[in-house]
């Protein structure tokens, strides 16, 4: 395992840190350590949030549903990522999702008021958060853009980009055909040839139950170039 300063280094909330700052960090906040079995579950869906949690060692399954499951989101989160970070803070502060441990996996806690303490302690920490809390607006507006233009490849997309985040990988939507294309508006045929030609630009691939994401940062390009 990295050392917890490369860690910590490597996380977006903590970019350009220098190592005498990430030490202080170190020093002076109370960091919780909590280890999960593979199969274990680490959130459920609508749990409070009240820590920072960061995977420093392992992987996770991230899943975002439904009432009736028919529609799904999963995602693998590795080391170093932060789980749902922009859920810490504001009116909902409860996780979309329920995420469970693929195999051994080590999680780095950090309470809200210590977190609160470390963004006072440095702007470089600050700016990094109101970064990713404007990110996370910015995407709703592309989205809304997108929703707007017609353009059904860059709706699909923007689902994807959505309901996952930076640093997700194995990104499916699980949800039959049938229900997608007419949550999307569109006839079967123009649906399964937006498909296609997504897949074969190397974006995606897909089935008659699942789309995975083949290369989420492309399809975030595709969002913000609108």
């Amino acid at each position: 395992m990295d050392s917890m300063y490369e860690i910590l280094k490597g996380l977006p909330l903590f970019h350009g840190a220098t190592t005498d700052r990430i030490s202080d960090i170190v020093e002076k906040t109370k960091f919780h350590f909590l280890k999960y079995l593979a199969g274990e579950r680490i959130i459920t869906a609508g749990e409070q949030c009240t820590h920072v949690k960061i995977i420093i060692s392992g992987k996770v399954s991230s899943s975002i549903s439904n009432a009736n499951e028919r529609f799904k989101v999963t995602q693998t989160l590795s080391s170093p990522s932060v789980i749902a970070p922009e859920f810490l803070f504001g009116r909902a502060t409860n996780y979309p999702c329920t995420v469970e441990a693929i195999e051994d996996t080590s999680i780095l806690q950090i309470s809200k008021n210590d977190y609160i303490t470390i963004l006072n302690r440095d702007k470089i920490f600050l700016y990094n958060f109101l970064n990713m809390l404007s990110l996370s607006a910015q995407k709703s507006i592309d989205g809304v853009l997108a929703l707007a233009s017609g353009d059904l490849e860059e709706r699909i997309a923007f689902w994807i980009v959505a309901l996952s985040q930076y640093g997700g990988t194995d990104i499916k939507i699980s949800c039959r055909q049938r229900d997608l294309y007419s949550l999307f508006g569109v006839q079967r045929s123009s649906f399964i040839a937006t498909l296609e030609s997504m897949k074969q630009r190397g974006l995606i691939d897909y089935n008659q139950n699942e789309i995975i994401a083949l290369s989420r940062p492309d399809l975030v390009k595709m969002v913000r170039n609108l």
